[in-house]
């Protein structure tokens, strides 16, 4: 059975155990997901099984997209990604919710895109230590300092870190633990932090460093 389901963050809170330790847990909305595309090594060189999620008006959709469902069969829907799997046992069609994919106490990997911070120096950026606080340092004391040498190669290297865009990027949280499955509500509360902000795409996995 496929371990992985396309979902919306909710947001975080807190949950209590029962000896009375409150540890934070982000929800998620998994599922429903539909089965959209299977694919097989034969034909495209891979196997994997394609999700949909959130069922959207027509209009939102191209006309490919839209094609794409209704050869199957399947309802408009606004996401569709991708899981390489090999023994799924699934088909076009097929419906899976939190039930079918995950149980509490199970580890995961949770995938997103991270919020966007715009231009960031590099003590916010690469956590750069900066410069002293007193002695002399006027304006400094948040400036990376040197990041080249001067006759040779007299230039800065390509790549070298510092200022620049932050955020919307790609982020993996691996390894992290399923503490609660709400079947009715399709809910998953999963410990700790995940990327992105409220009302963002994740992807839950099953975790490759169990």
């Amino acid at each position: 059975m496929l371990k992985g389901l396309i979902g919306k963050k909710i947001g975080m809170t807190q949950i209590f155990d029962e000896k009375g330790a409150a540890f934070a847990v982000t929800l998620i909305e998994a599922g429903p997901c539909y089965v959209t595309q299977v694919r097989m090594p034969e034909g495209e060189g891979y196997s994997a099984v394609q999700l949909g999620f959130a069922e959207t008006h027509p209009k939102k959709l191209t006309n490919g997209e839209l094609g794409h469902l209704k050869a199957n069969e399947i309802p408009p829907l606004r996401f569709l990604r991708e899981f390489r799997v090999k023994d799924h046992g699934l088909k076009v069609g097929d419906k899976l919710t939190v039930a079918d994919a995950f149980v509490v106490g199970e580890r995961v990997d949770v995938i997103g895109i991270s919020k966007g911070k715009g231009f960031a120096g590099g003590v916010k950026r690469y956590h750069f230590h900066g410069m002293n606080a007193t002695h002399g340092t006027s304006d400094r004391n948040r400036a990376p300092g040197s990041r080249g040498s001067g006759t040779t190669p007299g230039r800065v290297y390509k790549g070298a870190r510092g200022g620049g865009h932050m955020g919307v990027d790609r982020v993996t949280a691996q390894n992290i633990k399923v503490v609660m499955v709400d079947v009715e509500r399709n809910l998953i509360a999963i410990n700790g932090a995940v990327p992105g902000g409220k009302g963002s795409l994740v992807m839950i996995k099953e975790s490759r460093k169990q």
